[in-house]
C-alpha cells in the first residue's frame, strides 16, 4: 500500500461548493470592501493562485480571516445549496475498507464539514482540523501527521488549490491536484503534483 493516510481538503475536493462562494462573492465584496467580479471572468480566475486573486480585487491579507468567517457564516445558512461530488460516498467507503486512513484539513468550519458530508461518511473520518487560514495548513497537517503516528510519506495530502499544494510541500506530505475545484487543473500541475486525479472515482487508485 503506498499510501496510508489520505488527507482531505474540503472544498473543491469533497464539496462542490465554489458555485455557492461564486454566487456570495460580490456580496462579501460588499460587506468589506473590495472589488467585485464580473460574472464572465470567473472562469479567468481559477487559474490564479490566493494571492493573486487577492491582489486583484485589492483585499488586504489583514481582512481575509474576516471574511473567511463571513463566507463561512453564509455556508452555514444556505448548507442546503452546497451538496458533495459525485461518488464522493463512494470513495470514502472505498478508502477505509481497503484500510487507509481518512481525514479532513479544512478552512471552512467543522460544522459546516460534517453537515454536508452527513452521518455516515462523517464517521468514515478519524479526523477534522478545520477552521483554520488558507495559508496555515501545513501546521495543521503535521499534527494530523503526528496524531495518527503515519510518516510523511506514508501519508497524501487531496486538495484543489495551490494553498494546498504548497502547505503539503512544506510538510514534506505528497500532493494529490483535483481537477474540479475552485482551481484549474493547468495551474495545480504547473506545480508538479505527485498525483492527478481526473475524476473522483479515480482516487480509489491510492488504496
Amino acid at each position: 500500500m503506498k499510501y496510508r493516510l489520505v488527507i482531505f481538503d474540503f472544498d473543491g475536493t469533497l464539496a462542490d461548493s465554489f458555485p455557492f462562494f461564486v454566487s456570495v462573492f460580490n456580496q462579501l465584496a460588499e460587506r468589506h470592501h473590495f472589488k467585485s467580479i464580473e460574472p464572465h471572468l470567473v472562469p479567468t480566475f481559477r487559474h490564479y493562485n490566493a494571492k493573486q486573486m487577492m491582489e486583484y480585487v485589492g483585499m488586504p491579507a489583514w481582512k481575509l480571516p474576516l471574511v473567511a468567517k463571513s463566507f463561512i457564516s453564509l455556508m452555514k445558512q444556505n448548507a442546503d445549496r452546497v451538496s458533495l461530488f459525485d461518488k464522493v460516498d463512494e470513495v470514502l467507503l472505498h478508502l477505509v475498507q481497503a484500510g487507509l486512513t481518512v481525514a479532513v484539513v479544512s478552512s471552512n468550519a467543522r460544522d459546516n464539514v460534517t453537515r454536508i458530508l452527513g452521518p455516515e461518511n462523517t464517521r468514515l473520518f478519524s479526523h477534522f482540523e478545520c477552521g483554520m487560514s488558507i495559508f496555515g495548513k501545513r501546521a495543521v497537517i503535521r499534527k494530523v501527521l503526528k496524531k495518527t503516528g503515519i510518516p510523511s510519506h506514508e501519508a497524501i495530502y487531496i486538495g484543489d488549490q495551490v494553498t494546498d499544494l504548497e502547505a503539503a510541500r512544506k510538510a514534506e506530505v505528497p500532493f494529490g491536484a483535483v481537477s474540479w475545484g475552485y482551481s484549474s487543473i493547468e495551474a495545480l500541475c504547473a506545480h508538479h503534483p505527485e498525483e492527478v486525479f481526473d475524476t473522483v472515482s479515480c482516487i480509489k487508485r491510492i488504496s
